[in-house]
């Protein structure tokens, strides 16, 4: 008889657990991690598992601390040498953030693989039970091991530096940004390619430099919103440009002085998929930005970029340190 893996279950909350109310006019929390486990059928045929509940919070609501807090979890779960892997569950609306700033943390072979639902228990294409059967199976497949944190919802998995959330509604709202995503995992069981090198932090923050501003480049956009943030406190700022890294020449001016007077800016592009790169070279080019000394956030979004941030900077990095841990080199 073949053993079953050992997996663990870290329960925060979210869409996965939450049924409507009609008196409050819709969804609310009701199912906490062991009401969930109890109504999802097959789990127990996958897997050995070991609950963690950490209550039900919406993932709108969480915040660095919580991050941090619920990484520490994981730590504690991987201490046993026996468990194969972890599987989050948590809300969608923050989870190509929280994904991400685990990923950062995580230097355990074993994967962690994170996971939610679109639709809630009381709707009848509840996805809940289908997303984590599936994020169980990847987190036991031997395929998984070192490719980091994951993100399995509706069938695929995503590396978690590369994915984002692209509908508010849709059962498949989660892409990967650029291309295929990093596998599929149905009944039959996971399939994935290699990962690839991965961004690491050299040590998990006791806690996050805050604030970070993220300042999106639009019509109009000039370096007030960041002149402003600087002087309300910025430990470093993101800029959403258009495009490749476009902006108008004055929000330009503005991360320029806000980088001589050491609060680092990074260049991010509000298009949500395709790198920010040195393609323009007219006054607030993307050329000119990077020519300028700016930060560049590569492919990161710039809520994910944000995070790089403010866990880098938490994490005592500063300089080439950081601009390689956005480029996404080890730092």
């Amino acid at each position: 008889m073949t053993r079953r893996p050992r997996i663990a279950v870290v329960f925060t909350g979210g869409t996965i657990g939450m049924t409507v109310d009609p008196v409050a006019g819709g969804a609310v929390p009701t199912l906490d991690g062991a009401g969930l486990l109890a109504v999802v059928p097959g789990l127990d045929e996958l897997a050995d598992l070991v609950s963690f509940d950490l209550g039900r919070t919406p993932a709108s609501h969480l915040g660095f601390a919580d991050v941090l807090r619920i990484r520490g979890i994981v730590d504690e779960a991987l201490d046993d040498p026996a468990i194969r892997g972890v599987v989050v569950v948590q809300g969608t609306d923050t989870l190509e953030e929280t994904a991400f700033a685990w990923d950062l943390c995580h230097r355990d072979p074993r994967p962690v693989v994170v996971t939610g639902a679109m639709r809630n228990a009381s709707e009848p294409d509840w996805d809940g039970p289908a997303n984590l059967r599936g994020s169980v199976r990847v987190a036991a497949s031997t395929a998984a091991r070192g490719g980091g944190v994951l993100v399995c919802l509706a069938g695929s998995v995503h590396a978690a530096d590369a994915v984002a959330k692209r509908h508010a509604t849709a059962i498949d709202a989660f892409r990967t940004r650029d291309g295929a995503p990093l596998g599929r995992v149905g009944e039959r069981g996971a399939r994935l390619r290699p990962r690839g090198p991965r961004r690491i932090l050299p040590t998990t923050p006791a806690a996050a430099a805050l604030p970070v501003a993220i300042v999106t480049a639009a019509l109009d956009t000039t370096g007030v919103e960041l002149d402003g943030a600087v002087r309300d406190g910025a430990r470093a700022v993101v800029v959403a440009a258009t495009g490749a890294g476009n902006t108008h020449p004055d929000l330009l001016r503005a991360a320029v002085a806000a980088q001589a007077a050491g609060i680092p800016v990074a260049l991010a592009s509000r298009t949500g998929a395709g790198s920010v790169g040195p393609f323009y070279a007219f006054p607030g080019g993307g050329a000119t930005w990077l020519r300028a000394g700016i930060l560049s956030a590569g492919g990161l979004t710039a809520v994910q970029a944000r995070v790089a941030l403010a866990l880098g900077i938490g994490a005592g990095l500063g300089g080439e340190r950081l601009r390689a841990l956005l480029a996404g080199s080890r730092a």
